[in-house]
C-alpha cells in the first residue's frame, strides 16, 4: 500500500460518494485526514476514516472556511479538491440553465478550486507539497446531458495544469484525476437517465465501474504520495478503460 505515514491530507467533498473513500484511503495508508465537508455527514466519515480524521464544515465557495479548514494544520502535505456541485447529476440543457445554476457549478468547482489552491500553497511543506483535483471525462469530450459540468471539470483540468507549470519550480506536484466511480452520485445520474447505465456498461472495456474504494483511491493516493515526486500536470484516467482519448 502506498504509505502516507506523517503526512497531513486535507479532502474537500469528503462527506459522502468517492470523497469518503479518499478519506478512509488516505487514513488507512497512514495520514491524518482533514474532512472538509459542507454537510454534517462529514462528521461520519472521519468516524469511520479513524486514525485521527477531524471533520470541520467547510463550503469551498467561502474562502472564510476555507482557511479555517488549513488551519487546523500548521502544515498540509497534500490536498484533494473533491467537491462538486450538488447539480453535477442532474441532466440540464444549457437553454433551462439558470444563472444562479451557473453560479453554484463554477463557484463550487472553480472559485472553490482557487480557494483550495491558495489557502494550500501557503500551508505546503519546504520539500514540495501535492495538489489533485477531481475533473471527469466530461471534461475532456464535453457532456451531453450536463454542459455546465463540462465546462467546469475541463476548467479544473486546465487549472491544473497551469499550476503544475508555475508550482514545478517551488517543488510542488499538481496533477488531475478523472474516475469512473460508483457512487451515490452516479446512481442519481442513472435515474435521471435511465440510458446511461447502458451506454457505460458498453463502453468500459474492463467490464465494470469502479469501486471508489479499492479501485479509484489507490492512485489517488499515489498522486499524494513521495512515490509521485516526477509526475505533475498529468490527468491520471481510472475508469476501466473507458476513455482513451486523452
Amino acid at each position: 500500500m502506498t504509505s502516507l505515514d506523517g503526512k497531513t491530507i486535507l479532502i474537500t467533498g469528503g462527506g459522502s460518494g468517492l470523497g469518503r473513500s479518499l478519506c478512509i484511503g488516505a487514513a488507512r495508508a497512514g495520514a491524518k485526514v482533514i474532512v472538509a465537508s459542507h454537510h454534517d455527514n462529514g462528521a461520519e466519515t472521519a468516524e469511520l476514516a479513524g486514525n485521527g480524521a477531524v471533520w470541520i464544515r467547510c463550503d469551498v465557495k467561502e474562502r472564510n472556511e476555507v482557511d479555517a479548514a488549513f488551519a487546523l494544520a500548521d502544515v498540509v502535505d497534500g490536498v484533494v479538491h473533491n467537491a462538486t456541485s450538488t447539480l453535477s447529476s442532474m441532466p440540464a440543457q444549457l437553454i433551462e440553465v439558470t444563472r444562479e445554476e451557473w453560479r453554484d457549478h463554477a463557484d463550487v468547482s472553480l472559485t472553490g478550486g482557487y480557494h483550495v489552491a491558495t489557502a494550500a500553497l501557503a500551508t505546503f511543506p519546504a520539500t514540495g507539497g501535492r495538489l489533485v483535483v477531481m475533473t471527469s471525462p466530461a471534461g475532456m469530450e464535453g457532456s451531453p446531458m450536463n454542459p455546465l459540468y463540462g465546462v467546469v471539470k475541463g476548467g479544473l483540468r486546465a487549472f491544473a495544469k497551469s499550476l503544475a507549470r508555475e508550482w514545478g519550480p517551488l517543488g510542488h506536484n499538481v496533477n488531475a484525476v478523472s474516475p469512473l466511480s460508483a457512487t451515490t452520485a452516479l446512481t442519481r445520474a442513472f435515474a435521471n437517465d435511465p440510458s446511461l447505465k447502458d451506454r457505460l456498461a458498453t463502453k468500459v472495456p474492463l467490464g465494470w465501474i469502479g469501486d471508489p474504494l479499492v479501485d479509484n483511491t489507490p492512485p489517488v493516493l499515489f498522486l499524494l504520495s513521495e512515490e509521485s515526486r516526477y509526475v505533475t500536470g498529468q490527468t491520471l484516467v481510472v475508469d476501466g478503460g473507458r476513455f482513451m482519448n486523452l
